[in-house]
Formats: C-alpha cells, structure tokens, sequence
C-alpha cells in the first residue's frame, strides 16, 4: 500500500510504500469511522469462536480503539496490526505504526549520531540485555538503504491502565534530499515469541520503499 509523504522538501520522494502480512489489517485512523471500524473488524473475525466470550472483545475493541487514537494524536502516517484469541485463553498480539520526524535544523542528521543516545539508554536497561531483544545497529534495507535498527523490551504504559512488559523493534529510515525520518515502529507484548515476532518485524521494515 502506497502512503503520501506530506510536506515534503524539493526533491524528496512524495510517496512510501510498506507491506504487511496478510493476516494483519489496516487500522482506521480517522477519528469519524475508526470506533465503528475497528468494532466491525474485530466481531467479524472472532465470529464463530465460541471460546471468545463478548468481555474478550469488547477488551480488544478498546484496546485497539486506544492504540489508533494514540497513533493518530502523534501524525501518525499508517498504523497496522494483527491479534488472534487462542483456545486456552491468551491473546497474540502485534502493532506496527510509522511516524515521520524530522532532525532539528541546529542539529546533526546523520543516523549514526542521531542512535548514540539511545545505544547509551538501552546500555543501561538490564531487560533483555545481551539478546536480540536490547540492540542498536545499523542495516541495510533491501529498497531503502541503509537504516537504524533499535530493538528494546520496555515496561509500556497502555494508556494509563497500568505497565504491560513489551518487545519493541524500531527501524529508522532516512527519507532521500531531506532531513526527515521513517520511523517504523513495531511493538507486541508476547514476549515468549519476541524471537518469532522480531522476524515478521524485520520482514515488514524491509519492504520499505520510497516513491516519486
């Protein structure tokens, strides 16, 4: 799905494009149809599993309402995601959001620089260090060169309801002849398949590609 890249310097692409896996959907950001869209999506695909009880969605319709109204408050410019309701009771659960920055005009834009503080504060967290799961590199994306590559487990706060403990992947993409940045952000709090969920985190960052 091609995605518009708004305000936009001279000679900077006008468009990106993502890919996701087929079992994830597009989150409704709009604020006049996404309650009413993501209730439908959610009671569509848990039709016919009685082991769902109505608690069990209306928790996830909440949940979800909560997560495209945060990514739309921060510009968010496409959020996605996929949650399943197993038969023994738990939940699989994933997002993806992309947010654009750009660097301060008085500041350095050069990625390398820009990672430095956060290898420094992943370097004192004690969760997941020394796993996959508490990295800051540098990668190379098939379509859109070189990019930063942040991995963390954070206890997050979902929208004042408590710490949920949480595997986050963001990969940072340079947007061509601009100061600007993609940031893909990826996030799911099973963290029991942090390895499993950073692979289709990977996938997805790596279809990353910018257009004219």
């Amino acid at each position: 799905m091609t995605q518009p890249l708004t305000d936009r310097p001279p000679g900077a692409p006008g468009h990106f494009s993502l890919e996701f896996p087929q079992s994830w959907w597009h989150l409704d950001l709009d604020p006049r149809t996404r309650d009413n869209a993501i209730r439908r999506r959610i009671e569509e695909q848990t039709q016919g599993q009685d082991y769902v009880s109505a608690d069990d969605v209306d928790a996830m319709v909440r949940t979800t309402r909560s997560v495209a109204r945060e990514a739309y408050g921060q510009g968010a410019l496409r959020a996605a995601g996929m949650f399943r309701f197993l038969d023994d009771g738990s939940t699989l659960m994933a997002a993806t959001v992309v947010l654009r920055v750009r660097a301060p005009e008085d500041g350095s834009a050069d990625m390398a620089e820009l990672l430095m503080p956060v290898a420094l504060k992943n370097a004192r967290n004690p969760l997941g260090r020394g796993t996959p799961a508490n990295s800051v590199e540098m990668i190379e994306l098939p379509e859109a060169g070189p990019a930063g590559r942040v991995t963390a487990i954070e206890d997050v706060d979902y929208f004042g309801r408590g710490h949920v403990r949480t595997a986050l992947m963001h990969t940072i993409a340079a947007v061509p002849n601009s100061r600007d940045f993609l940031v893909i952000s990826s996030t799911t709090p099973n963290l029991s398949l942090v390895t499993e969920f950073f692979e289709v985190f990977d996938a997805i960052s790596s279809t990353l590609r910018f257009e004219d």
